[in-house]
């Protein structure tokens, strides 16, 4: 169905299905936090950028999280969205000394607050990643 003629609820299943399989647990868990206190939020979280963005057809989910992981980082104010996004890249395979290269790169265009920052995310990201033995589900 074309995007423009679908129902809300088609939206917002297509947003979940898409958050989903990019973030795992931690992005399912990320808009659970917010649907008792400001459900309208949660369910929007799902539906634009999950339903609309992520799932358009011209970037792959690696990319994508690529370039969340590079904006998070370099707005250095959404240390809790950079963390849950730093897990759905390793979720859909970028590699963890992947994620420290794009951090560094990003001291030269960012700044090296933003850069350090987004290192320590990352290393808390990678100490739950590891303590949970997850396996990396590559798309």
């Amino acid at each position: 169905m074309a995007q423009g003629k679908e129902t809300a609820d088609e939206r917002y299943a297509r947003g979940l299905a898409t958050l989903e399989h990019a973030l795992g647990d931690a992005g399912i868990n990320h808009v659970k936090a917010f649907a008792g206190t400001a459900p309208e939020l949660a369910r929007l979280i799902v539906e634009f950028p999950y339903g609309d963005i992520y799932s358009r057809p011209g970037l792959d989910a690696k990319t994508r999280q690529i370039v969340t992981i590079s904006a998070l980082a370099a707005l250095g104010n959404a240390a809790p969205q950079l963390r849950v996004h730093i897990f759905g890249a390793l979720n859909v395979g970028v590699a963890k000394d992947e994620i420290i290269e794009i951090f560094m790169q990003l001291a030269v265009y960012a700044g090296f607050p933003a850069a350090l920052n987004a290192i320590l995310a990352a290393k808390e990201v990678f100490a739950e990643w590891d303590s949970r033995n997850v396996s990396t589900n590559i798309l």
